[in-house]
């Protein structure tokens, strides 16, 4: 059965991310402003988990304080029983923009991830080179990122990303730039991968379906400030087809809880008609 947890409801057994109460607040004009408030969620060794809602409802923020780009936060929030204080070469992260340096071949992009890493050049070379065929772009080793596609360009990203075999995979939107053909092409490769490396991916998008598709929970966060409605259980059997009807029944949950988050709560509509 499927199944919709309440925010409380939200630590997994075994862990590989675990998010504590955390609370992200910037200065706007010299005025606080809160944009993730009390979230504690807990992700498992593996799993894939996709976080939806609103623009504004903090999922980004979320997924930078994950790879350590932001550091200042209430809360706590480890990563492989690690506490997360910056960035770490256990953690990719692949953006909505492929961000591909334009005068680097594809190989030498791929490269980047292992900049800090101490191996070989022939341990780097065939690293880049297995991970040009996980993301099967043999044959454009050699090419700049203007001979590319915007598929193609994502797929580098991708394999930038997992290059260092990072224990945790965070991508932001990474396919909202693409047309639906080339999207639909890489959800399914992008399950291959993970599949493939059984890494914890953790995967932020707009597109329910998309979510539904892809992941083993997906997380509803009710906007401004962003915190979680309620984590939506997914276990229909991979691959999954998007036209059954258990497919088309678990879209419908989530997209009934992305719109009751979206609502404002009763307070605020008491408020509001006060």
């Amino acid at each position: 059965m499927n199944a919709v947890f309440p925010p409380e409801v939200l630590m997994a057994r075994t862990t590989s991310i675990d998010i504590d109460h955390v609370t992200k607040t910037f200065s706007v004009d010299g005025a606080p402003l809160t944009v993730l408030d009390d979230i504690s969620l807990g992700i498992a060794e593996g799993e894939f988990v996709s976080l939806v809602g609103a623009s504004g409802c903090g999922k980004s923020t979320l997924l930078r304080l994950l790879v350590g780009l932001e550091t200042q936060y209430q809360g706590s929030i480890e990563a492989g029983g690690a506490p997360v204080h910056g960035p770490s070469l256990d953690r990719g992260i692949v953006f909505q923009e492929p961000r591909l340096l334009p005068w680097l071949t594809v190989e030498k992009n791929i490269e980047l991830g292992l900049l800090n890493t101490a191996i070989s050049r022939e341990e780097k070379r065939e690293r880049v080179a297995r991970h040009i065929a996980l993301v099967r772009l043999e044959g454009f080793e050699k090419a700049l990122p203007r001979q590319l596609s915007g598929g193609m360009a994502q797929r580098v990203a991708i394999a930038r990303a997992l290059v260092n075999r990072p224990r945790i995979l965070l991508l932001d939107e990474p396919f909202g730039a693409l047309d639906a053909i080339t999207r639909a092409h890489l959800q399914e490769q992008l399950l291959e991968i993970w599949q493939a490396e059984r890494i914890t991916t953790v995967f932020v998008t707009h597109d329910v379906e998309e979510a539904v598709f892809l992941s083993d929970r997906v997380v509803v966060m009710r906007p401004r400030p962003g915190r979680i409605r309620s984590v939506v259980d997914v276990p229909l059997p991979r691959p999954r087809d998007r036209g059954s009807y258990d497919f088309a029944h678990l879209r419908a949950l989530v997209l009934d809880e992305l719109t009751d988050a979206a609502a404002p709560e009763p307070s605020l509509q008491l408020v509001a008609a006060q």
